[in-house]
């Protein structure tokens, strides 16, 4: 049966699913290998218990807060995404409008579809650029101009992929492969799904990464361009090059990957303004921690000498309060918003953002707290936890 009011991100995924084409699905959902880490990363923050309390008096519950100087409807940002102009018709440009309408911020990924002149102009909101290290450093210099130039003061460099993470669900689909069988196999998952291939290959185009089309080989070809993204990861990259990038972004610069409390206090000895506790998803190493399992660890270390956002399995609004009350400022959220993306278009994604809002509100309200920043471990029932 056809769900026609879809409400939590487990629903849009399930519309996301009948509506993507496989392989780009599976790109979006899978993860490295076994994927226990991508499992880990929803179920981990289900062990942690709420503490409820009642009788207080919650009539202005406020679920604004700031994050690294932006003041935000809710400590939530949507978390860059490769591809996500693939999910939707100019994808990256529905995703920056809703977000700007729910008043949090938008982070465009350096291989996103549209550029980020072309994100700017549809919102009246700064957004935030995600940048990798690319082997070729004129690139980067040229892409942090770009990223200044259109407004964008907040940088979130991605330090844990210095090389494509295992994902078997790529190569079962053949994802840049170049045999025949697998070229065969992307045009049957394409015109199985003809609405896609109508509202978003055909009216949304041009399909290629918008902010580096100017240096790929076959801007139409996607096969191509993802190896040579592929390609272009520079694993010789060190914390000499996040100094470099210290000194040259004039900007906010946050540090997305970071899973280990001495890493951490790295970040802070570099001058980064936040981190992001992140295992990409899931999407890089299988088997490390979860977001929830090391952010304690993490917020003990920095001692609150920068901010800290974490992702990776946020998928309601308890959620998002439970990464709260473990010291987190912020949450950033991804595969979520690109789901309902793909499920119901800005609408859907307009949806969802209230929807995680409502939950946060009522999680706030039924465990007596008013303001985002009175959110603490005092709000988590130790006795209570789950093993």
């Amino acid at each position: 049966m056809t769900l026609r009011f879809p409400v939590t991100a487990e629903d849009y995924r399930n519309r996301a699913r009948r509506r993507l084409p496989r392989f780009l699905f599976d790109y979006l959902d899978g993860g490295a290998t076994d994927e226990q880490t991508l499992r880990a990363n929803a179920s981990d923050w289900h062990h942690l218990t709420l503490r409820q309390r009642v009788l207080v008096d919650v009539d202005q519950v406020d679920t604004s807060s700031q994050l690294l100087g932006e003041t935000c409807a809710m400590p939530v940002v949507l978390a860059p995404i490769g591809l996500a102009g693939m999910m939707a018709r100019r994808g990256e440009v529905q995703a920056a409008r809703s977000a700007e309408n729910a008043g949090v911020p938008f982070t465009l990924s350096t291989v996103g579809i549209c550029s980020v002149e072309e994100v700017r102009t549809a919102v009246n909101r700064a957004i935030w650029f995600q940048l990798y290290m690319l082997r070729d450093r004129d690139r980067i210099e040229a892409l942090l101009d770009k990223a200044w130039a259109a407004g964008c003061r907040t940088l979130v460099f991605t330090v844990d992929l210095p090389r494509p993470g295992m994902r078997h669900r790529d190569a079962r689909n053949g994802l840049s492969s170049p045999s025949v069988r697998a070229k065969t196999l992307k045009i049957i998952h394409l015109l199985s799904r003809p609405r896609w291939l109508w509202d978003v290959a055909l009216r949304g185009g041009p399909l290629n990464f918008g902010n580096l089309s100017d240096v790929m080989p076959g801007a139409n070809d996607l096969d191509a361009i993802k190896t040579w993204i592929d390609s272009q990861f520079d694993p010789t990259v060190t914390w000499d090059d996040i100094a470099w990038l210290r000194q040259r972004w004039q900007g906010r610069l946050m540090l997305k990957g970071i899973l280990d409390a001495d890493d951490a206090r790295q970040a802070v000895d570099c001058g980064s303004d936040g981190i992001v506790v992140s295992n990409h998803g899931g999407r890089q190493l299988d088997g490390v921690a979860s977001g929830a399992g090391k952010l304690p660890d993490i917020v003990t270390a920095v001692h609150g000498k920068t901010a800290i956002l974490v992702d990776g399995g946020i998928r309601s609004g308890v959620d998002i309060f439970r990464a709260l009350a473990l010291g987190a400022q912020g949450v950033m959220i991804g595969r979520p918003w690109a789901w309902a993306l793909a499920a119901g278009g800005e609408t859907g994604l307009n949806n969802l953002l209230t929807g995680l809002q409502q939950e946060l509100r009522m999680a706030m309200t039924l465990t007596g707290v008013i303001r985002i920043n009175d959110i603490g471990p005092d709000q988590l029932d130790q006795t209570g936890e789950k093993q």
